[in-house]
Order: C-alpha cells, then structure tokens, then sequence
C-alpha cells in the first residue's frame, strides 16, 4: 500500500512539474529568444520567439484597434461636446487668464512677451499712410464736382433753412452795433469827413442843424434802416443769390488752393494727436480689459469654450485623417525594443501568466494521479 501511494505522489510530482514548466517556458517563448539563431545556414526552430517574429504584424494590428475601437473620431467628439469637459476646460482657461486682468504689466510689455510686432510708431505711421491716401483719394473724386453735387441733401437744406435766421443775425449785430457808444462814435466821424469834404454846403448844414449834431439826427435813421422788413428782404435774396452761385462753383477750384502736402499733414498731426497711440500703449492692459472682466468670464469665455468645442468636435474626423494616428501607433510600437514590449505585457499581465503556470502545474498534477492509478491497475 505504501510502495502505491508512493507511486502516485511520484507521478504527481512529475506531471506537476512537467505541466508548469512546459507553460512557463511556453509564456517565455512568446518573447524570447529576441533574435534569430543559426547552426551553420540553418535556423534553429521557435527562434525568434514569436512576439518578435510577429512585431510588424502586432504592431499594425494595434494601430488598427487604437483608431478603430479606442480612440475613434466618435468617441473624442462625445468627450469633447461633453458638458462636464466643457466647464473643465473653462476653468482650467479662467485660471490662466485670470492673472492677465489683474497684470500691471504695459500693453507694449505684454506685446513684447507676445512677440507682436507692433509699437506706437508702426501704428503712426499706418495712420499717416491712411490719411495720405484717403486726403490723395478725396481730392481727386471730388475734384470735378461741384459743391451742390458733393454736399448730402440735408446738408443743403440746413443751409437754406439757416439763410432767415441769418438774415436776423446780421440785422440784430447791425443793430446792436450802431446804438452802442462805438457805433455812434463811428457815425459822428464819418458825418463829420462828410460834411468837410462839401466845403460850403456842408458848413451850411451845420449851420441850419444848430447844435444837434448830424449824427444824432442819422443814427437812428440807419437803425431803422436795418429793421426795415425791404432791408431784411434784400439781404435775404442777396445771400440766397449768393448761396445758389456758391453750389455751383467747382470743389477743385478751392481744393487747388490748398497746399495738399501741408493739408496732409495736418491732417495726420491731428489724427495722431487726437487718438494718442503712445499714451494708451503706455497704460497696464488691465486699464482697458479690468472693466470687462465679469462679463468676460461669466458669458464670452464660456461661449467661447462651447463654439471652440463645437468647431473641435467638427474637425476631428479630419484631423485624425490628417494625424495618420494608425500609423503613428504602428512606428512607436516598432521602435520599442523586444524587451519593453515584454515588460509591458508582463507589466499588465503577469498576474495571469503566472496563474497560466500554477494551472498547468495543477493539470500535470491531475494527469500524474491518472497515470499512477491506471500503472497501478495494469500492475
């Protein structure tokens, strides 16, 4: 009984051992040897282990699952629309720009920190060049017209509608002016030459006047004059008659009376002076956007984000052609040595290969106690 059970543990422990190390060398042999061995001109059998013979092949076919089943232009674009990726990516942006608004560094600072080619001078002399060219422009379209062609409409019926009031202007400073102490003052001295330049008749005058003065006697005269409503009424169709010639003067016979190159220039002084490039480049960039901040991060940065994402999602299908990732799947996998494909794998798996052993030991044991109690029986 004692030489049987003997037996049996023998067989077992051959099957046992057979069994594990047959898998363990079978799970080493997916990767090793790493190259190729010869006697002579002849390969030696299950060299390269299989892993490195298949490299190419492994390599592809990865390339293939990665692009046709992990990563999918289907599965990036629901990540990308997905709303809780969406707020992180707004966080993560807030978080970044966050310090812009608060910066006290200079718009031209943060210009050099950007690499933007663009200073108070170069904008200069944009403007310069724009006024060049728009004054170049303006003169010589208008040139051939005349100023009722060249002035809007409502233009002209403002001036028209502004001919009355003044009418009443002139006649009111007129006014004015003779009744003042100046006015009278005036008067008196050209009645005075007047009077001298009669000789006789004017001595006469004098005379039959007595000793109110002809001034005095005329002044009001000339203010009644003025007020007179015929007075009012030439003056009006005077400057209406003057108005009507003035629409149809040529524009070029004023405009060639004006040194272009000194009406350019003043031009750009005034452009220059009015928008103050330097100034503004000189003030902290939070001057202009610190205003703005709430609704910049609470609505424009958020909808942003949303059309970014939305343009990305769009895209990908492209980009991922364009990306060629199978491909670039397939080159890194074949540039990794044989021996970090084997850590990888083993790395993931190796839990299981050595569950693989231990089963194989288990089945040899189980085949060892068959084969010990049909020796037995056959005995």
């Amino acid at each position: 009984m004692m030489d049987a059970f003997i037996l049996i543990l023998f067989m077992v422990l051959i099957g046992a051992l057979i069994g594990g190390v047959t898998n363990s060398l079978a799970i080493k042999m997916l990767f090793r040897p790493y190259r190729a061995y010869y006697i002579g001109k002849f390969k030696v059998p299950f060299t390269p282990g299989l892993i490195p013979k298949r490299r190419g092949e492994l390599a592809e076919q990865l390339g293939k699952m990665v692009v046709e089943h992990l990563i999918t232009p289907e599965s990036l674009q629901k990540k990308v629309m997905n709303e809780h990726f969406q707020k992180d990516v707004t966080h993560w942006l807030s978080e970044e720009i966050q310090p812009v608004f608060t910066s006290d560094k200079t718009v031209n600072e943060w210009l050099d920190i950007l690499q933007i080619p663009v200073s108070s001078e170069r904008i200069n002399g944009w403007l310069e060049e724009w006024v060049a060219v728009k004054v170049k422009d303006t003169k010589a379209s208008y040139t051939s017209k005349n100023l009722e062609e060249a002035l809007p409409e409502k233009w002209q019926e403002k001036v028209e509608e502004s001919i009355p009031k003044l009418v009443d202007f002139i006649a009111n400073r007129a006014e004015a002016y003779f009744t003042s102490p100046e006015g009278k003052l005036k008067v008196k001295i050209m009645i005075d030459d007047f009077l001298k330049e009669r000789g006789m008749l004017g001595n006469m005058l004098g005379m039959f006047l007595g000793n109110t003065s002809v001034a005095d006697k005329v002044q009001p005269e000339i203010v009644k004059f003025i007020k007179h409503e015929g007075t009012q009424e030439i003056l009006f169709n005077l400057l209406t008659k003057e108005w009507s010639k003035l629409k149809q003067m040529k524009l070029g016979e004023f405009l060639d009376r004006l040194p272009e190159d000194d009406l350019i220039q003043t031009f750009q002084a005034s452009l220059i002076k009015l928008v103050n490039i330097e100034g503004h480049l000189c003030k902290p960039l939070r001057h202009f956007i610190e205003p703005h901040k709430d609704s910049f991060f609470n609505l424009q940065l958020p909808r942003w984000v949303d059309r970014g994402t939305d343009l990305l999602s769009k895209k990908i299908p492209n980009l991922m052609e364009k990306m060629h990732l199978q491909h670039i799947v397939q080159e890194q996998v074949e540039s990794f040595s044989v021996g970090r494909l084997e850590e990888l794998v083993l790395g993931i798996s190796r839990r299981e290969f050595k569950m693989i052993t231990y089963l194989g030991a288990l089945l040899g044991g189980v085949i060892g106690i068959v084969q010990g109690v049909i020796a037995l029986f056959i005995s």
